[in-house]
């Protein structure tokens, strides 16, 4: 069945509005989807029975517009975290034991998947898969860090996927082998990890849609209403307009579809071809492309190397093809996200945007991380047009007194310069949060709590991370709700308005209000999409 738009009619809220107007209301009506009516708890009381549609008392419940998550990764999602979760493991040992224990489990042939996998264990080492292959023997093991940016196998799996030795890629990707040549099974960005996960078992195409469905009703579960999928392929696309066509699309996105450096000119016409592609809750016409990759493997394009010689290198051999392709994909009205971590990736990025002709009613391209700035950078950014989009949550992995690998990599206490919201606000950016889930939780009110309180929720003693950096409750909330509308160009989204979609989330408590350690905790009562309850505590 094709999936319509749904009527819904709250009372006794708080409404959050987003607009200068219904700061008083309590309640609104959703008709067909969209926002219908909103004003006092009699008004839309009588409007709901003249139209037949219920009405639920929320009891004193905050309603804000739906959550959005700017950066994340579902589809991904469902297939990595099908494996074992290595978050927290510091140790050869723990990771061995957690193998060992997934190795006993699983029937004959079956690989053994990890993810979250931290790079601390391995910082004496290296990363290595002769380290844990004793642990599951004979089988092969298939492991991604916590990143998304490097991959590990054991010698089982590498030779499952004919990985021998050193290649050569139209990207910074790298298969790191010894002096001899032998791979030690550390291989590092997209390209290169992906030849081992294709090698891996694949769910059947029930399993793939049914991981997807699930995962987007997990995200609803914690109050967000979409979000952008930033690694969006034709499959992510079959597989959406698939779950709206049988009903069972709980979630609004918009799919940036993932341009590999390798990609031809011929690849760059067929996505633009099919940038129209859309469903009710779903669109295309969005590309996601690499600048640079991360701080601890020394992959980030930086101003000044890092404490172990690196990041000097970009992501594309020929930085003019990036903005070759940054221009034909402009051209075709698609909107541009493009990864960058280190401070003089931003620059480059920011260089190649502002060669780009206006475009009348379209709205302008972002960056994603932004990780690291310098003062030049953050004035670079001022009056760019640009959309920051980024994730202060990923601090959770920094250590108080900065023996962490981000940290160490960086050097000379530059990390002072990670994760500059306040600035970048200040300097009149548009700025959006996310959590590139599965790189860190999708929970938006950890993403919140971290964006406010720059320190573990919850731990009182927890080290604040440069607290000039805070941003306020209304502003985490703006740049989960109002601020990806209007980056996206949308009017009828991120706001509580007659006329707007009928997205909305429902909490126990006023969340602009909450602290930022009460945030984690704090209960969502009802996800809604679309005038459809799609989740109720």
């Amino acid at each position: 069945m094709a999936q319509l738009g749904g009527d819904l009619a709250l009372v006794g809220a708080r409404l959050r509005t987003n607009t200068e107007t219904g700061a008083d209301a309590t309640a609104l009506l959703i008709q067909e989807g969209r926002i219908a009516l909103i004003g006092d708890d009699a008004t839309v009381r009588a409007a709901a029975e003249e139209r037949g549609i219920a009405v639920r008392d929320l009891a004193g419940a905050t309603i804000t517009p739906g959550f959005f998550d700017s950066h994340t990764h579902p589809h991904w999602a469902a297939e990595v975290t099908a494996g074992i979760n290595l978050g927290g493991l510091e140790t050869i040992d723990e990771l061995r034991a957690a193998i060992a224990a997934e190795h006993a489990r699983l029937p004959e042939g079956a690989w053994v998947r990890g993810w979250n996998l931290e790079y601390e264990p391995f910082e004496e080492t290296g990363l290595r898969g002769d380290l844990l292959a004793d642990a599951a023997p004979g089988r092969p093991v298939a492991l991604i860090c916590y990143d998304l940016h490097t991959g590990l196998g054991t010698a089982p799996a590498l030779a499952a996927a004919g990985i021998t030795g050193a290649r050569e890629f139209e990207d910074a990707s790298e298969i790191v082998v010894d002096a001899d040549g032998t791979p030690t099974g550390e291989l590092r960005e997209p390209t290169a990890y992906q030849i081992l996960f294709d090698a891996a078992p694949k769910p059947s195409h029930e399993e793939e849609r049914e991981g997807l469905r699930d995962m987007f009703r997990t995200l609803a579960a914690v109050g967000l209403t979409g979000g952008a999928i930033m690694d969006g392929k034709d499959r992510t696309v079959e597989l959406l307009g698939e779950l709206e066509e049988r009903g069972e699309l709980d979630h609004r996105v918009t799919v940036h579809h993932w341009h590999a450096v390798s990609d031809t000119d011929e690849d760059v016409a067929r996505v633009i071809s099919g940038k129209d592609r859309a469903g009710r809750l779903w669109q295309t016409g969005a590309i996601k492309l690499f600048s640079d990759g991360v701080i601890d493997t020394g992959t980030a394009w930086l101003h000044r190397v890092d404490a172990c010689g690196d990041g000097r290198v970009p992501f594309w051999p020929s930085w003019e093809r990036y903005g070759e392709v940054v221009r034909a994909y402009h051209d075709a009205g698609m909107l541009i996200a493009t990864h960058a971590v280190g401070d003089y990736a931003v620059s480059q990025v920011l260089d190649v945007y502002a060669t780009l002709p206006e475009r009348d009613g379209l709205p302008f391209h972002s960056i994603e991380h932004l990780e690291v700035l310098s003062d030049e950078d953050v004035a670079q950014l001022r009056g760019s047009g640009v959309t920051a989009s980024m994730q202060p949550l990923h601090m959770q992995w920094r250590a108080a007194d900065h023996s962490d690998n981000w940290t160490v990599r960086l050097g000379e206490g530059r990390d002072a310069t990670g994760y500059r919201v306040r600035d970048v606000l200040n300097a009149g950016v548009q700025l959006t949060l996310g959590s590139d889930w599965p790189v860190a939780q999708y929970d938006p009110r950890l993403g919140m709590a971290w964006a406010r309180g720059r320190r573990t929720p919850g731990d009182a003693h927890a080290h604040v991370f440069e607290p000039d950096q805070q941003l306020t409750g209304e502003e985490a909330v703006l740049a989960y709700t109002l601020w990806p509308a209007q980056a996206r160009g949308h009017a009828d989204r991120g706001v509580l308005a007659v006329g707007a979609v009928g997205d909305l989330t429902v909490w126990g408590a006023d969340p602009v209000v909450a602290t930022p350690d009460e945030l984690p905790e704090l209960p969502i009562r009802l996800t809604v999409v679309e005038g459809r309850v799609v989740h109720e505590a």
